[in-house]
């Protein structure tokens, strides 16, 4: 710890420093001193030795390891879930009141009726059950209104030192863009170049952990402007003009999110290339490209394999880039987009949270099944007559303030069916219903309207991720808890647009068989997230789903039931998914019934024994998607 304080005493020994060995990463927190009457020296005194520097400082460092930090950051997201589940008990409460208020009128109008035998002794019991009742509700009340009193206290509390914590972890932009100069001129060297970069606004401060993971798409941006962007330098040239120009600019104007535009002014990009390239690689058909907007055909660069280099360099060329960019832009709850004219440049637009922290969201009901979706993607919510539902190119669509918009039923998109039914799916656009509930959203500059069941509420939440094991969950960007302790999913709103525009694009042919019988499947898993996860995603396709803590307990249950299919983790305590395969294999009941591995092992060798034990299918959790479960299990049963 470094002490600086403004005296003009005498340093007669140097300050202690902690050895820079010992720290990794440190936080630097600076304060107003107020120090102790007795440390006020009282009289002048005089340096004896010439040679000691007098420190003059007003303020006092504290230097603190950040992995120090982070337990408290994550501590104080901890109280916001209380605080979300102390308001929900507040709700429960006001309705069970509401409840004792309903008893009473009915009790009121069950002696008005004469319903009881009219003698002085009912009426005397009636009486004294009413009294009690006005007491017990009038308790309730006293303590509702005590609760909410606390609760807004420790709301305001809460959030006040939630915002102290993420004071402490804002570092300004600058510290991850120190090299980007060098960067540039490097890159621009090799490829006989002239580039200058200009960064303006990196004073502002943003979350360490997110500037962490910002970094890097950054770089690949940067390097992409290089490389495709500006072209090479007039050889003949004598002089040593910058022909070349990347802006990176960082605004925030709403204080909440963090702006980022890069900007070049190279050749622009070739959408023709970005289209051959798609097709090539299988994203789209020749037929599916000629429908494309041009912003549609732009954003295609951020899928993975895109590339419009001749050849695969060091920097660029192999398509990964900008997919990875995209990636890391949604995982921290960001949204990207790119801009084009040939000629004049290309521009990437880059908007992310400044903190970690909560944020608004829309509670949705599809399918029985409940989702969040960020309430600033959110462009409308509209109740329209079925009938303005029109069908263009086989695709259904509506008109919302005279755009026509594509409109997909949000429970196909996320391929759920409806949880403890065995009644096929009918999407309210199907349906006989008068009314449709749509919700339109907005990423991109891409608009999408959605059919859901119902929009219950909107909700201050907090999202968690769900784990190194599933990094990526297609269209789920995490999940949050609800008050009531129910674990609902946070969709990813720019996968679910792709998705949605994905799905509008279907014509079906051919009308999708409904199965009627609802098929038993065990899941077998010692972690419980991905238990819990797992099964989720099974109920909500419709299957019945049990589950086993570890593989004997898993046998046991596959003895006892009876199941159409197995899903087995490998690594478990007692007997893993190996074993539990092998066992399967070998009863005679159970031998011909199949079994998906899901696990976090995929070296070749697991993969290989996986399949000599007898497993019908090997899914790795690293690459693990709701897509490929479901398809996978559909296929086997």
């Amino acid at each position: 710890i470094e002490e600086e304080r403004k005296t003009e005493k005498n340093i007669s020994e140097p300050v202690t420093k902690i050895e820079k060995s010992s720290i990794s990463e440190n936080i630097e927190i600076k304060g107003e001193v107020v120090l102790p009457h007795d440390d006020i020296p009282t009289s002048k005194k005089t340096p004896t030795d010439s040679n000691v520097k007098e420190k003059v400082s007003s303020k006092e460092t504290v230097r603190i390891q950040k992995d120090k930090l982070d337990p408290v950051f994550l501590e104080a997201e901890q109280l916001i879930q209380s605080k979300i589940s102390i308001a929900q008990q507040l709700s429960e409460l006001n309705d069970l009141r509401s409840l004792m208020d309903i008893w009473k009128e009915d009790l009121e109008k069950t002696r008005k009726a004469k319903i009881y035998k009219a003698d002085s002794e009912s009426d005397d019991l009636f009486e004294s059950n009413n009294v009690k009742l006005i007491e017990i509700r009038d308790n309730l009340s006293s303590i509702i209104s005590n609760i909410d009193e606390d609760q807004r206290i420790l709301g305001r509390m809460i959030d006040d030192h939630l915002e102290s914590i993420k004071s402490l972890l804002m570092l300004p932009v600058s510290t991850i863009l120190e090299g980007f100069p060098k960067l540039v001129r490097d890159l621009s060297r090799s490829q006989k170049k002239n580039i200058e970069l200009l960064i303006s606004g990196e004073s502002i401060e943003v979350n360490k952990r997110i500037l962490e993971e910002l970094k890097d798409p950054l770089i690949h941006i940067i390097r992409n402007c290089v490389d495709h962007g500006i072209k090479e330098s007039v050889s003949d040239r004598e002089d040593n003009t910058v022909n070349g120009m990347i802006n990176l600019d960082l605004t925030s104007s709403d204080g909440r999110n963090l702006e980022i535009i890069i900007r070049d002014n190279g050749k622009g990009i070739d959408t023709d290339k970005v289209i051959s390239s798609a097709i090539k690689q299988g994203i789209i058909t020749a037929d599916e490209s000629k429908s494309l907007t041009e912003s549609e055909k732009l954003n295609l660069v951020f899928k993975s394999g895109i590339s419009t280099s001749p050849m695969i360099t060091d920097i660029s060329g192999r398509g990964l880039g900008l997919a990875i960019v995209a990636e890391k832009v949604e995982k921290l709850g960001g949204q990207i987009s790119i801009y084009s004219k040939p000629n004049v440049g290309t521009t990437f637009k880059l908007i992310l949270p400044l903190t970690i922290s909560t944020f608004r969201g829309v509670l949705v009901k599809s399918n029985n099944q409940l989702f969040f979706i960020s309430s600033g993607n959110v462009s409308l919510l509209s109740r329209i007559l079925k009938e303005k539902v029109k069908t263009i190119e086989n695709r259904n669509t509506v008109e919302i303030n005279g755009d026509i918009l594509p409109l997909v039923d949000l429970g196909d998109v996320l391929r759920i069916k409806p949880i403890n039914t065995n009644n096929a799916h009918i999407s309210p656009i199907d349906s006989l219903q008068k009314y449709l509930q749509i919700l339109v959203l907005e990423s991109d500059n891409k608009r999408v309207a959605f059919s859901i069941d119902e929009l219950l509420d909107e909700h201050q939440i907090l999202v968690k991720t769900m784990g190194k094991q599933l990094l990526k969950v297609k269209n789920i960007s995490g999940v949050s808890v609800l008050g009531s302790g129910k674990v609902v999913p946070v969709l990813n709103v720019p996968d679910l647009m792709d998705s949605a525009i994905s799905e509008s694009r279907k014509q079906k042919a051919i009308e999708e068989e409904r199965e009627v019988e609802v098929k038993r499947i065990l899941v077998t898993e010692d972690s419980i997230t991905s238990r819990t996860l797992i099964k989720e995603i099974l109920e909500s396709a419709g299957y019945y789903v049990d589950t086993a803590v570890d593989g004997l307990d898993g046998y046991i249950k596959a003895q006892a039931g009876n199941y159409d299919l197995f899903v087995s983790d490998v690594d478990m305590p007692r007997m893993n998914g190996f074993e539990l395969t092998a066992k399967i294999r070998n009863d005679k009941k159970l031998s011909e019934l199949p079994v998906i591995l899901v696990t976090a092992l995929g070296s070749k060798e697991d993969q290989e024994h996986g399949i000599d034990v007898g497993a019908n299918a090997y899914i790795v959790k690293s690459s693990f998607e709701q897509s490929n479960l479901l398809e996978t299990v559909n296929k086997l049963i």
